[in-house]
Formats: structure tokens, C-alpha cells, sequence
């Protein structure tokens, strides 16, 4: 009866305390990753349905990726213009379309195109979205309104691949309406429960120092690329293991996606309180050189043992918690080292940093999975979890001397 109690007063303390405009923020973003079916399966949709070749597929991911690059830097770039609200709210309901469209494209270079365009629109979100984060927060209880964010979208993220693979049993064409309408749904929402909150006033322009831009700040630089190379390694669950799971091991469009919502549950009921619990004991940068490892682990075991059922709940288990250890010690390493007046700087370097990823990964892991074979990539993989892992550890002991 004192573990329940203890328990439930332990949740209890994790959600309290944050302001009602990041709950309803949070809201928004479950409603709209709730929908997200078309990325999880999007290689799948175009090897098993379209029959483009795993390049092809690799390809048009990169084109994701690519735009993902220019929309971040447009959503940073507008979210200066016209403020962080209006850059989320217009990202989100245009990329519904978009993703009705994109469900219309049969070619292999309307779908580059389509893609391109609706990722540069839909990451515009991310960093308008980080910015208004901050902005809805207390410095003292920010590490906590991004993990609840991330709980959100997480959450979302275990009903959108499951409700997904189901409807892609009867057609991938619902995949693409149900998705670009859950988008447009969470703009509407967001425009009648979320009314615009100022952000914090910017420092004046002309007490901006010249140190202060991010350029200059070298730590930060290289955390940026150890992040990206974690990233490339993290990112093959949502791009190439979909295509081993159906190619090797098997498995049907549902049972994938039931599995991929393993990942989202596990966020939903452990991270919040994990990050409270564990905020503060040690430095951001030793838990994401941990949780870097734990991915690590995850791609061996794909590696060395058979490709069974089984090993796919334990590879999604082990990952997710790999995850949790590094994403929501990232955002607050990185805010650590913002300031009002530099944020979205700041955070449209760190989005950048995942668009390259999600180039990089699933067109380097196409080719050589093509040529290869998957049990070498993974292999690869797992190499790259321990560069990335130890760049965090190398660079927390400069940040260490540098303080």
C-alpha cells in the first residue's frame, strides 16, 4: 500500500507545477501525432506498394530530410517575422494537406518533389514549436515542459503506427487522409484553445554582444555533431527497421506497427518521471552518452541473434529506453546554453542537426543494406552509438574544465 502511495505521489509531483498554455500545447501535439501512419510505413509503401526499389525508397527519405533542413531554417527565419504561434499554426494545417496530396502521387519524382515541399513546411514547425515551449515555461520547470511535450507527441506516436498498420491491411490510401487530417484538426484546436502568448521580450538589438552568437559557442558546435551522428543511428528505427521487420523477419503491417507504438507507451509511462527523478544527478551530457550506449546494445542484438518476433519487442524496448535517456537531457543541455535573446539560433541549429539525420540515415542505410545486407549496417550502426557516445563524454569533461 506505501509503494502504491508512494508511486502515485511520485507521478503526481512530475506533472504538477507546470502552466496550463504547455498542457494545451502538449494536447495539440498528441492529437496530431495520434495521426502520424505515413513516415513509419513510408518505406514499406513504396518497396511493397509503388515497388520502387530500397534506393529509390532511401532516396525520397533523404528528400525528407532535405527539407526538413530548409524548414527549419524558414521556421526559425518566421518565427522572428511573425512570431512562433502563427509559424506553428499554419505548418500544421498546410501540412495536412500536403499529406492528402503526397497520398495522390504515383511517380517516383512527384513523390520527391511532394515530399521535399511538405517536410520543409511540416519542420517548420519544430523549431517555432521549441521556441514557444520556452516561451509558455518557468526556467525552473522547462526541463519538464519538453519532456511532457515529448510525452505527448510520444503517446501520439503509440496509437498513430498501430492505428496505422491496421488501416494499411485495407489500404495505404487511408494512411494519408487520416494523417493530413489529424493535422489540420490539431491547427483548429490549437487556434481555439491556445491563444497567442507573447514571448519573452528579446534583449534589445544593440545589447547583443557579438559572443553571444552560436557560431561562436565551439562547445555547442560539437555537441551538434555528436547529436547528428546519434541521431543517423536512432532514426533506422523509424526508416529501416519497418523494411527488416517485414523483409526478414516477416512480419505484417499491423504487428509492425503494434510494435512501433512499444516505443510511445514506454515514453508515456516512464519519462516524465524518470526526468524527474534523475534531473540534476548527474550532467546532461553522461545520461545522453548513456542512453547512446543503450541504442548501441539495441542494434547488436539485431546483429547477433535470430530474427524472431521476440527480438523485435526487446530491440524496441531496449531502444526506446536508450532514447529516453538522451533526447530530453539534449533539449536541456542545449536550453542551458541559450539565451532569450539567441533561442531560436539555438534551436534551429539543433533541428538542422536531426534534418541531416534524417538524410543521412536512410539513404546510408539503404546502400548498404542493398549491397550488404542488414546485419552489417546494424553492425555499423552500433559502431556509430559509441563514437557518439564517447564525443558526449569528451565533450562533458571539457564543459567541466571550461566551468
Amino acid at each position: 500500500m506505501n509503494l502504491a502511495r508512494q508511486t502515485i505521489r511520485l507521478y503526481q509531483n512530475a506533472y504538477t507545477g507546470l502552466a496550463p498554455a504547455t498542457w494545451w500545447l502538449s494536447l495539440v501535439l498528441l492529437i496530431n501525432r495520434s495521426g502520424t501512419m505515413v513516415i513509419p510505413f513510408m518505406t514499406v509503401y513504396l518497396t511493397q506498394h509503388l515497388h520502387f526499389s530500397i534506393a529509390q525508397a532511401g532516396l525520397v527519405m533523404a528528400c525528407f530530410g532535405t527539407g526538413a533542413i530548409v524548414g527549419a531554417l524558414l521556421g526559425g527565419w518566421l518565427s522572428d517575422k511573425i512570431g512562433f504561434y502563427q509559424v506553428q499554426f499554419w505548418s500544421l494545417f498546410s501540412n495536412g494537406l500536403l499529406f492528402i496530396l503526397l497520398g495522390q502521387m504515383r511517380t517516383f519524382e512527384q513523390i520527391c518533389v511532394c515530399v521535399f515541399v511538405m517536410s520543409s513546411v511540416g519542420d517548420a514547425f519544430r523549431p517555432a514549436n521549441s521556441i514557444a515551449i520556452a516561451a509558455y515555461s518557468l526556467p525552473e520547470n522547462r526541463t519538464r515542459s519538453y519532456a511532457l511535450n515529448r510525452l505527448a507527441v510520444n503517446l501520439g506516436w503509440s496509437v498513430g503506427p498501430a492505428v496505422g498498420g491496421i488501416l494499411a491491411s485495407f489500404s495505404y490510401q487511408l494512411l494519408f487522409w487520416v494523417d493530413g487530417f489529424t493535422c489540420m484538426l490539431a491547427a483548429i484546436l490549437m487556434r481555439i484553445f491556445l491563444p497567442p502568448v507573447p514571448a519573452p521580450p528579446k534583449t534589445a538589438k544593440t545589447a547583443v554582444k557579438k559572443e553571444d552568437k552560436v557560431w561562436r559557442d565551439h562547445i555547442y558546435l560539437w555537441f551538434l555533431l555528436f547529436a547528428t551522428v546519434n541521431a543517423i543511428c536512432l532514426f533506422q528505427f523509424s526508416s529501416i527497421v519497418p523494411l527488416y521487420f517485414k523483409e526478414v523477419m516477416h512480419m505484417e503491417e499491423w504487428a509492425i506497427g503494434l510494435n512501433m507504438s512499444v516505443n510511445g507507451i514506454l515514453i508515456a509511462l516512464v519519462e516524465m518521471v524518470m526526468v524527474y527523478r534523475l534531473d540534476g544527478k548527474m550532467p546532461n551530457l553522461s545520461f545522453v552518452a548513456r542512453g547512446a550506449m543503450m541504442v548501441c546494445f539495441s542494434y547488436m542484438l539485431l546483429c547477433f541473434l535470430p530474427p524472431v518476433w521476440a527480438l523485435a519487442v526487446v530491440f524496441m524496448v531496449v531502444i526506446t529506453f536508450g532514447e529516453m535517456f538522451c533526447l530530453p537531457f539534449m533539449n536541456s543541455f542545449w536550453i542551458g546554453r541559450s539565451l532569450d535573446h539567441n533561442r531560436g539560433q539555438y534551436a534551429a541549429l539543433y533541428t538542422i542537426s536531426y534534418s541531416l539525420a534524417n538524410i543521412v540515415s536512410p539513404t546510408t542505410g539503404a546502400f548498404v543494406v542493398q549491397h550488404l545486407g542488414f546485419k552489417p549496417w546494424w553492425g555499423i550502426t552500433a559502431l556509430g552509438c559509441v563514437l557518439s557516445g564517447g564525443g558526449f563524454l569528451w565533450l562533458q569533461k571539457k564543459v567541466g574544465r571550461a566551468a
